[in-house]
């Protein structure tokens, strides 16, 4: 609901609040962003008056005064949420308000960009105009709130009104302003092979914090998701604010603490080497921030952007089904096989269950190694003598489904497609272009790039039943040749992405960027699963998976089961934990299942039988974090259905120590009166006493040991 009260707007989703005013002065003034306020006719405002500082004969500043879109020049001395420089060449800026629009049942989808989408919800949109009559620049603000979600989506629209150009320096998407208390920062950083791991600190007066990736895509080393929590925030308990950004190129999270302990937080798109010109009458439109606040901490917040992600987020058909659990042949094979070894892992991987065979890198072009190939996308017949085609069909009659892994945005010096069109790759006049795994980046600034990617895919998609595709992209952007080509860029990149799953709706697609380097929630847009690590060790994953949850559905993340040693770091954890750890995401297995006992084929197949059982609940329920690996010895999460009737906890002991003590663990979002019996003993629990007492997992007596327990209401 948006109510609009004299110079007030009180825009009200299902347990919040969100509060602006004009002042006196036409300033757009922030008020409340918080727990549901129910006072209809709200109408306040913050406004600080001071004698130094002023820009006006009423003594007014800023600087100390919550704004909802802050400018340039002049009494706010903190970070402007937009910069833009004019015609006479500064960037000065006085935004004043000039009007609204309010949009029943309506949200706003971008040209070119990918959104939240209405779908069967309630929702309304406030569009809120302000302007700079001197510099020409009118600056249209989108608030967009769900009836039955904590969510407000925000983006914006700068329109160049003057008889000149001009050119924005950035543009964020959102600014939110928090009146002074205790704040930490959370954001996930990392690295390829450890992706978003867990980071908290406090948010000190003086800090100005960019969270940012100017890597080409959203980046292994820093996610465009983070919150800010009161700092006695838990998991459970205290008030979050998050910020989650729909856009998977260069990305920016600003936070910062003034003189007076007021927090300012912006998110959007990297001002570092961001331009952009603006003809008169032209408009730039910034990415979508989905902003979410909770009062019930970490885990609260986290399931009410899950729910948002998962039902107003993506829009392939598989958002709402079971994924099919797979075999993935990279581990097992690398760039050395043939038809019969992929047949062979096809058979026995049938055996066990398993209902989808994925064939990795390698079957294209000259590709025997990662030195040539990419960019040829038509079939290596040495290696695949029946084709694709013919793979696909007999992979079929063995009884699985068939898939097949792309990078179509990659392309080798050593190929057909690089000696056609030289100039297609990234590249800066008389500069030497930069290698990153033998290869280069194609333009996807250009049409007539992204013309031949969607059609060279989709003839191969066309060509045979192909009903999985991997989508990977395996190195940073690097010579990027002005300011600005970042995002002409990733617009081509949705071009592209929006082309092929709009042709190939039943193909199911998985995102990859050399493991989780491009995890966000603009991929997640058109498709519904990301590998989220090439770090596929079980207990690297607890970390990976543990905090990714807490920004992205467990039903994004893509989990496997690998070989021993490890591939990426040469660990030994058994095979138990290893399903185990991966049931709480898409499961699927990438390893030689042909080397592997009829023991271990037993495993998985009951492995398999089990993930058959849990894929509904890991899709469709909550999910809780229990006992963080960031803080102690132990990893626990849990899935509860909607319904409360169904239940799956994970327990894992990182390592083992000599005479410790037993470990009781509350579980969480049962129904307290029900009871629910362990599906595997027959034992009955109170849900009471499974929350407030507590279980006690058993496990292995070795490092690396997990525990899991079923239950069902009854």
């Amino acid at each position: 609901m948006i109510i609009k009260n004299n110079n007030t707007f009180h825009l009200q989703g299902r347990n919040i609040s969100y509060i602006m005013a004009v002042d006196s002065f036409g300033n757009l003034i922030h008020i409340h962003y918080g727990r549901k306020l129910h006072d209809k006719d709200y109408d306040k405002t913050n406004t600080k008056y001071v004698n130094w500082a002023a820009y006006d004969e009423n003594n007014i500043t800023l600087e100390n005064t919550q704004q909802e879109y802050p400018s340039y020049g002049h009494t706010d001395l903190r970070n402007p949420a937009y910069t833009v420089k004019n015609v006479d060449g500064n960037s000065i800026s006085q935004l004043k308000y000039k009007d609204y629009t309010i949009k029943e049942n309506y949200i706003p989808e971008i040209e070119g960009m990918p959104s939240l989408f209405i779908g069967n919800k309630s929702a309304q949109t406030l569009e809120i105009t302000l302007e700079d009559k001197i510099s020409g620049v009118e600056v249209v603000l989108s608030y967009s709130v769900f009836d039955d979600y904590d969510v407000i989506l925000r983006n914006t629209r700068i329109h160049n009104i003057s008889d000149s150009t001009i050119e924005i320096d950035s543009a964020y998407s959102a600014n939110l302003d928090i009146a002074k208390g205790n704040y930490d920062l959370i954001y996930f950083s990392g690295g390829w092979g450890r992706e978003r791991e867990f980071c908290r600190s406090e948010i000190q007066q003086g800090a100005k914090i960019d969270i940012s990736n100017a890597r080409g895509g959203s980046g292994h080393t820093l996610n465009p998701f983070i919150m800010v929590s009161e700092h006695n925030a838990d998991e459970d308990k205290g008030n979050v604010y998050g910020f989650s950004l729909i856009y998977s190129g260069n990305h920016s999270s600003m936070i910062e603490c003034d003189q007076y302990g007021n927090i300012r937080v912006q998110q959007g798109i990297n001002p570092f080497m961001f331009k952009w010109t603006l003809e008169k009458g032209e408009s730039f439109v910034t990415p979508q921030c989905v902003m979410c606040y909770s009062e019930n901490g970490i885990g609260g917040l986290s399931r009410e952007l899950n729910d948002v992600y998962r039902t107003n987020l993506c829009r392939s058909k598989w958002a709402d089904k079971d994924r099919p659990i797979l075999i993935n042949n990279w581990e097992a094979t690398y760039f050395d096989f043939d038809e019969d070894k992929l047949l062979s892992i096809a058979k026995r991987a049938k055996e066990a269950g398993v209902e989808l065979f994925v064939l990795d890198d390698g079957w294209f072009g000259t590709r025997n190694d990662d030195f040539s190939g990419l960019g040829d996308w038509t079939v290596n017949y040495d290696k695949l003598p029946s084709g694709i085609d013919g793979l696909a069909k007999k992979i079929n009659d063995i009884g699985l489904k068939f898939g097949l892994w792309f990078e179509p945005e990659m392309v080798n010096p050593d190929s057909d497609l690089y000696r056609a069109h030289p100039d297609w790759a990234i590249s800066v006049p008389n500069r030497i272009s930069s290698l990153s795994r033998n290869q280069l980046i194609l333009d996807l600034s250009r049409d007539d790039v992204c013309d031949y990617i969607i059609t060279a895919v989709s003839d191969v998609l066309k060509s045979a039943n192909i009903e999985y595709v991997k989508w990977d992209m395996n190195r940073p952007m690097t010579d990027m040749p002005y300011e600005g080509y970042n995002h002409k860029y990733t617009l081509g990149f949705y071009k592209i992405m929006d082309a092929i799953t709009g042709a190939f709706p039943n193909i199911l697609f998985e995102g990859c960027s050399g493991g989780g380097g491009r995890f966000d929630a603009g991929v997640l847009a058109y498709i519904p699963q990301i590998w989220t690590s090439d770090n596929s060790d079980a207990a690297a994953r607890l970390k990976i998976q543990y905090a990714t949850s807490m920004g992205y559905p467990v039903s994004a993340i893509s989990a496997h089961v690998t070989a021993v040693p490890n591939h990426q770091n040469g660990r030994i954890t058994s095979l138990k934990m290893r399903a185990d750890t991966a049931y709480a995401g898409v499961f699927g297995y990438e390893l030689d299942i042909t080397k592997m006992s009829d023991t271990e084929l037993a495993e998985i197949k009951k492995q398999v039988e089990t993930d058959k059982k849990l894929r509904t609940l890991m899709r469709t329920g909550d999910f809780y974090r229990i006992l963080s690996p960031y803080e102690t010895n132990y990893c626990s999460w849990e899935m509860v259905s909607k319904d409360k009737k169904e239940v799956f906890f994970y327990s894992a002991k990182i390592f083992s120590v000599a005479n410790s003590h037993d470990i009781r663990i509350k579980l969480k979002g049962l129904d307290a009166e029900a009871k629910y019996m362990d599906t595997v003993t027959g034992e009955v629990y109170g849900g009471d006493e499974l929350m407030y007492y507590g279980v006690e997992p058993k496990y292995d007596m070795h490092d690396f040991a997990s525990y899991t327990m079923m239950l069902n209401r009854v």
